[in-house]
């Protein structure tokens, strides 16, 4: 499959090469469903906390004597059934990570960046560099007709994640760290000529 390669200036200046395998291959929703779940489950940092009836402050003494006084008996006032006692079955910290194997993965960035060709919202652009500054990214945005999306380039590169940050559309990953969440909720992806070289070795079906 064939598509245009374009200049940060916005015009067409040749053409690229997208695998196949990895921007052609059969759409499986079930496995970008698990791909997202997983991305969104891995950003929850599980540290939610209440405190049980055993870490309530207070209540070391017995309310009121056992028998006599007509009133239900109590031995502490931070029992759960007290304002201010304790918290039944309350949260605790907790994991909600989840590892999906490494060929589920891969199938599953396959299909998710089938969709996104299918969709037509790729954009490859030749590689480029910036020094940081918003405006320069900001202006490539226009150039391009991107105003929301996700830019994936060949190699982490601070000085473009740094000119993106300030840019509320536009998100940055780099090829070795791909979000499945950033990918699946971007409205265009725009990929560097290097970036897309790296893909479509890494996510090969020959290649795995």
């Amino acid at each position: 499959m064939k598509i245009d390669k374009y200049s940060i200036e916005g015009a067409v200046v040749g053409s690229v090469e997208l695998s196949d395998s990895v921007f052609g291959s059969e759409i499986n929703d079930i496995l970008i469903y698990e791909l997202v779940k997983s991305a969104n489950a891995n950003l929850h940092q599980g540290t939610h906390k209440t405190k049980e009836r055993a870490e309530v402050r207070g209540g070391g003494v017995k309310p009121w004597r056992q028998k006599g006084t007509g009133r239900a008996r109590h031995g502490s006032i931070r029992s759960p059934i007290w304002k201010g006692g304790g918290t039944i079955f309350g949260p605790r910290p907790r994991t909600y990570r989840i590892d999906l194997p490494r060929s589920i993965k891969q199938s599953a960035y396959r299909s998710l960046f089938s969709l996104k060709a299918k969709q037509g919202t790729i954009k490859v652009v030749e590689d480029f560099t910036v020094s940081g500054k918003t405006r320069e990214i900001a202006k490539i945005g226009r150039a391009l007709s991107v105003s929301c999306g996700l830019i994936i380039s060949g190699s982490d590169d601070f000085s473009l994640r740094r000119s993106i940050r300030n840019i509320p559309g536009l998100v940055y990953n780099n090829v070795n760290r791909i979000s499945g969440r950033d990918v699946f909720y971007s409205k265009n992806l725009i990929i560097t000529e290097s970036a897309l070289t790296l893909l479509n070795e890494r996510y090969s079906e020959v290649g795995r």
